[in-house]
């Protein structure tokens, strides 16, 4: 294939331009900020499952404070309604006793319930502690993750604004360029590496390996409209920059 040096120039341009967008692709891909963003959420996601297991755990432990209220209720009642029928001095001697009998059992069954009560009441109090501070840790999370998210799309903003750039000099560039040489180019590219890279001091600049004297030669010999390709990775080697 032949191509006029200014065209096998240019598409070293477009290499380069190429180079660069895929660069500053990679650049956005992996800002800072999407690594922070993602650790943290990792932590807000584990304090909302937390709160969650938290926020069920209150709920089972609310019904049991609900039925330990219950039975302290019930035996408030009994109690009130003994301690009326002593208070009233109603019945024989024998009742009164049975009846001073079953209030001291109650007061005691009483005292039980309500240490069982306290106990539980107490247990709810921790689990709220703990879900307020999980709500917290989520918040706090919450507004850092939103401050990062503000940076990265402001660096997104600069680095797409780059890359659209770079691109309307490819287009171009590529619009002058001789359409079997950019299809050449394309498809070498398309295969992975480079599609077109100098030729300095022997070296092809897409593979980096020295050219053996004898091919080095053959390549500076052919007339300066040849196009040329490196024997190791295919690309095309343009001279004489």
């Amino acid at each position: 294939m032949k191509a006029s040096p200014s065209n096998q120039r240019q598409i070293l341009d477009i290499q380069n331009f190429d180079f660069s967008i895929a660069t500053l692709k990679n650049k956005a891909a992996n800002l800072p900020e999407i690594a922070e963003i993602n650790k943290l959420q990792i932590r807000s996601d584990n304090a909302r499952d937390l709160r969650i297991a938290a926020q069920t755990e209150a709920s089972d432990v609310q019904r049991e404070l609900t039925r330990a209220e219950g039975d302290v209720e019930q035996v408030v009642t009994r109690i009130t309604r003994d301690e009326g029928r002593l208070n009233s001095g109603t019945g024989s001697a024998k009742d009164l006793e049975g009846l001073t009998h079953e209030v001291e059992t109650l007061n005691k069954r009483r005292a039980e319930l309500e240490e069982v009560e306290l106990e539980i009441m107490m247990r709810m109090d921790s689990i709220k502690e703990r879900i307020s501070t999980l709500e917290k840790e989520e918040s706090e999370l919450a507004a850092q993750i939103a401050d990062l998210e503000i940076k990265k799309e402001n660096a997104l903003t600069v680095i797409t604004s780059d890359i659209e750039k770079i691109t309307q000099d490819r287009v171009q560039t590529a619009a002058s360029v001789d359409a079997a040489l950019l299809e050449l180019y394309e498809k070498i590219r398309t295969g992975g590496g480079a599609g077109a890279a100098p030729l300095k001091g022997g070296q092809c600049g897409g593979c980096n390996l020295s050219i053996n004297a004898v091919e080095l030669k053959r390549i500076l010999d052919l007339s300066e409209d040849e196009v040329v390709r490196c024997e190791e990775c295919r690309c095309i080697l343009v001279r004489g920059v």
